[in-house]
């Protein structure tokens, strides 16, 4: 089934829960899109740290080049580092223990004097490997880096537009931080229904809806904290494991996807039951 569902906008974001980058195209590895959540900050017990402890990782920008990662955040220099495989050992990402790479003392220095407390940056290896939950899997090879669970998360314009107009204020896309937003299904939450799509040459299978987390409530230009979107989506958007927006997606391979092209949904799937407010 063909439609004018299309792309309108790729995000990759090289250091987990710091800042996006905008794409005209992505390339799609084994991981997800190349470079996506590559690097990790992790606590001095060598466990996961994001938004949801640091608000202020929100201001961190990162640049990925094929050598070099550069890291920019407010009152703190430019700091350029070369990413090494060198000094590994494992780290705690949710129940994930996973071998990663350290980056060094300086870049820990940088991002410890930033943040207030002891913390370090790594790097997922090219030679480690990271599964996908089992339950939501497609196939057993099915891998991902330092993101939360799964290789991608789309999102719909028209989904984000539907929750802006039941806000006092509106929000960005930013704060849901999607790798692949899309519009033109005339309707919000299309994406729900959706089982398998394509993407240009790039097959996808929609697994699970993206229950969200604190970091939605976090200003991404400013790292300030509020009660919304979860409050307002809470009262439509709710199961029995948290509030549901945007779909996480596997890919079926490697592959190139861009800005503005055409998305087919080849199989569909009954939406979610969402509870009523009355039995939240």
């Amino acid at each position: 089934m063909h439609s004018s569902v299309h792309v309108t906008a790729l995000n990759v974001y090289p250091i987990k829960s710091c800042g996006g980058i905008a794409l005209d195209a992505a390339e799609f590895g084994r991981r997800g899109i190349v470079h996506d959540r590559e690097f990790m900050i992790v606590d001095a017990n060598r466990r996961f740290l994001t938004q949801r402890e640091q608000p202020r990782f929100a201001l961190i920008r990162p640049e990925r080049t094929d050598s070099t990662l550069t890291l920019q955040a407010p009152g703190m220099s430019r700091f350029v580092l070369e990413p090494t495989d060198g000094v590994r050992y494992p780290v705690t990402i949710w129940r994930d223990c996973v071998m990663a790479a350290d980056q060094g003392d300086r870049v820990a220095e940088w991002l410890s004097e930033y943040v207030g407390a002891t913390c370090r940056l790594v790097r997922m290896p090219d030679d480690v490997v990271r599964p996908v939950d089992p339950d939501f899997a497609t196939t057993a090879a099915d891998e991902v880096g330092f993101v939360d669970g799964y290789p991608a998360l789309l999102i719909s314009e028209e989904s984000l537009a539907d929750l802006n107009a039941r806000l006092a204020q509106a929000l960005p896309m930013n704060r849901f931080r999607p790798n692949i937003v899309v519009s033109g299904a005339g309707q919000p939450f299309a994406e729900d229904t959706w089982a398998e799509i394509r993407i240009g040459e790039l097959g996808f299978s929609a697994v699970k809806a993206c229950a969200r987390c604190i970091t939605t409530t976090t200003d991404q230009a400013t790292a300030e904290r509020g009660p919304e979107p979860l409050a307002t989506l809470a009262v439509y958007r709710r199961v029995a494991r948290g509030v549901l927006f945007g779909q996480n997606l596997i890919h079926a391979s490697p592959g190139h996807i861009a800005v503005g092209d055409g998305v087919e949904v080849v199989r569909t799937a009954a939406p979610p039951a969402f509870l009523e407010p009355a039995q939240r």
